[in-house]
């Protein structure tokens, strides 16, 4: 038994089906209007894509259309009904066929086909001119007569075959055993008058060997010689048409699924290859950064035919200019074209679609030509989905990144509480220690009854008082700096790190250091939280030191090859230096500096305090890390918060002759002075 055709059939033919056809979501809006649905409903598709068919057509209301549309759904079932349509003075034959996400409907004007049939039973005549292939069978069901177009269809004599049994015809279309038995049982209920008409979708094959489909109507008539007429109308282009406009439906859904952008490219690629028979087609995204389109996705006969994708930067060839204009078009032949990207390109036509503001779908041809109108509709079609679908992927990973921050803040501020409570509570317990003591120790009255008091003295000295309270301070300011939204930074203007880190020093808690400079260099950053970094930075080593601190500062990415030379000062001073104060730093002494392109741009604080031990290099870093050092409040993880809303990177190591190397990367406005 022969399956049903499924033989692909190229969309430029589609264009040249007369019938009208439709696509319905499942609330009754129009999703799709070929050029046939609009003159037969005589409104464009602008006004009824998205409107719902009873809003816009109400006469339809009170006809067959609703309960068979319906019927269609409901039980996802396909239906056929005649109705004739009034406003229009026309008899429709309308075909639906259901799907999860919508009808796909097809109709065609049967005004004509009706009078046929109508003249057929009165004078038993079958007309020759329509195209249509038409036969008659007399009461023994042999052949009476068969049309032009049948004879041609089938590639058959009708002289050898008028007078032999239907199973002629049959057997020459080449009609598998089931739906010749359908064909027998119609003819059989037409006999008897079961049916006034019966209508079948026939699978055969024609003269030229090619699968095709038939949608063969029967009706009784009565010309004395013949008892049945059959008209047999090719719908093969219909169908594919159909497949392929339900098939969209399908991609839709794939492409809604995938959050992926490079993967809902590939689905868009491989769909118009697969289903519109476009084997050189690919899809170019704009790289917001460097503002050129990058070619995401292609097909494999693109990456045969080019060995790849080119990247077009602004102004380069029509791809560019259908993304900036944001208009599809349709190129016949590029070599009537001007100002193409390669005028040696072995592609002679070309479709560009652009994809909202996202970049490009683009389907090109080896012979001039290749593409129509309706090649244009279905691919812009395709292309306005994968918008939808990028669309809906940019708000899913804006979506993901913003509760990626808001669980980052909470985690932030559960650590921030932690600390408020811990570090508080513990400069708190002394001072209330201390209260406790006196209350214990303080004078009652005398033996003598005298009321006289003992002198008391508070147990902690002034400094320590004074320390208490600082400590304090430093966490509550600490806490504030790292409560701000790490995401966010205030203007960003051009900053001299040597001046930064003055303010800095002037700020901190170090009281004797020394900050060695080793090359000027500005950036760009928020100058206020800039040096609160820097200041969190050197409070640190002050925690860390038992004696005089220094700080050297370098450049990372860069080839040193000659400082600057600034004296140096004490407390809060800057000064350069002509050598390296430390073995581990890798530069190199002579004169200017080189870019090192295998290393991010960024700079580098060492001390040469107590060394932070391996151990603790990520717990540092991490407010809700118990890190017990003696370090008051949230130290360096509120200069990595500070680092990252600039969106920067940092990193701890240890300087090879000891000390704690504080790195910050990624500083891409970072240059040497």
């Amino acid at each position: 038994m022969r399956e049903e055709p499924s033989r692909s059939i190229p969309t430029s033919v589609i264009d040249r089906v007369e019938d009208a056809f439709f696509a319905l979501d499942t609330d009754w809006r129009f999703t799709y209007l070929n050029d046939a649905a609009q003159a037969l409903l005589e409104r464009p598709r602008e006004e009824l894509i998205g409107r719902v068919m009873w809003d816009e057509f109400p006469e339809t209301v009170e006809t067959q259309f609703p309960d068979g549309f319906y019927h269609a759904m409901d039980e996802q079932v396909s239906v056929s009904f005649e109705v004739y349509h009034l406003p229009l003075d026309t008899w429709l034959e309308a075909q639906a066929y259901p799907s999860e996400s919508g009808l796909s409907v097809y109709m065609r004007d049967v005004t004509d086909r009706k009078h046929r049939e109508t003249k057929l039973a009165q004078h038993g005549a079958v007309v020759e001119a329509i195209k249509d292939g038409v036969f008659t069978l007399d009461r023994n069901n042999r052949i009476a007569s068969i049309n032009d177009a049948l004879e041609r269809g089938l590639g058959v004599d009708r002289e050898a075959v008028v007078g032999k049994h239907v199973e002629a015809i049959l057997e020459r279309a080449d009609i598998d055993t089931d739906h010749a038995v359908d064909i027998g049982q119609a003819i059989n209920e037409l006999d008897v008058g079961n049916a006034a008409h019966r209508e079948l979708e026939i699978p055969y094959r024609d003269a030229s060997g090619t699968d095709r489909v038939g949608n063969v109507r029967m009706v009784p008539v009565d010309d004395g010689t013949a008892k049945l007429a059959g008209v047999v109308r090719d719908i093969t282009e219909q169908r594919e048409y159909e497949r392929i406009i339900t098939s969209l439906h399908e991609v839709t859904r794939w492409l809604l699924q995938s959050d992926d952008p490079e993967e809902i490219c590939a689905i868009a690629v491989h769909a118009g290859s697969d289903l519109l028979d476009l084997p050189i087609s690919g899809v170019w995204l704009l790289d917001d950064e460097h503002g050129y389109l990058d070619p995401v996705a292609g097909t494999a006969g693109a990456h045969d035919e080019f060995g790849g994708l080119p990247r077009f930067r602004q102004g380069e060839g029509l791809v560019w200019d259908v993304f900036e204009a944001g208009e599809a078009e349709l190129y016949d032949d590029l070599q009537e074209i001007e100002g193409i990207y390669n005028p040696k390109t072995p592609i002679r036509s070309e479709i560009i679609v652009p994809i909202g503001t996202h970049g490009v779908l683009m389907t090109g041809a080896l012979e001039p030509h290749r593409f129509d109108e309706s090649d244009l509709d279905l691919l812009s079609t395709l292309a306005e989905n994968t918008r939808a679908a990028l669309d809906r992927a940019d708000r899913e990973r804006v979506l993901r990144e913003r509760t990626e921050r808001l669980e980052q803040q909470t985690e932030r501020l559960e650590a921030v509480a932690t600390v408020l409570s811990e570090d508080l509570d513990r400069e708190l317990t002394a001072v209330a220690d201390a209260l406790e003591e006196r209350s214990e120790s303080g004078g009652g009255a005398t033996a003598a009854g005298s009321h006289s008091q003992s002198e008391w003295e508070f147990p902690l000295a002034e400094d320590t008082v004074e320390e208490t309270l600082d400590r304090a301070e430093r966490l509550v300011d600490d806490i504030q700096e790292f409560a701000r939204n790490a995401t966010t930074v205030g203007t960003r203007t051009r900053v001299d790190l040597e001046t930064a880190i003055e303010t800095a020093v002037e700020a901190s808690r170090i009281e004797f250091a020394s900050v060695v400079v080793e090359q000027s260099a500005s950036l760009r950053a928020d100058p206020e939280r800039f040096a609160n970094m820097l200041e969190t930075i050197f409070n640190d080593a002050d925690a860390r030191a038992t004696s005089d601190v220094t700080v050297q500062v370098g450049l990372i990415g860069f080839e040193l090859s000659g400082v600057s030379g600034v004296s140096g000062v004490s407390r809060g001073g800057v000064r350069g230096s002509s050598t390296s104060t430390s073995a581990d730093t890798g530069d190199e002494q002579g004169t200017g500096f080189g870019t090192d392109t295998d290393a991010p741009r960024g700079f580098y604080l060492l001390d040469d305090a107590s060394e932070i031990p391996p151990s603790a290099h990520d717990q540092v870093l991490d407010p809700a890390a118990d890190v017990s050092d003696g370090i008051d409040g949230l130290g360096l993880a509120v200069a990595r918060a500070i680092a990252e809303a600039h969106g920067w990177s940092v990193s701890i190591s240890n300087g090879e002759n000891g000390g704690t190397r504080f790195e910050v990367h990624d500083v891409t406005t970072l240059e040497p002075v």
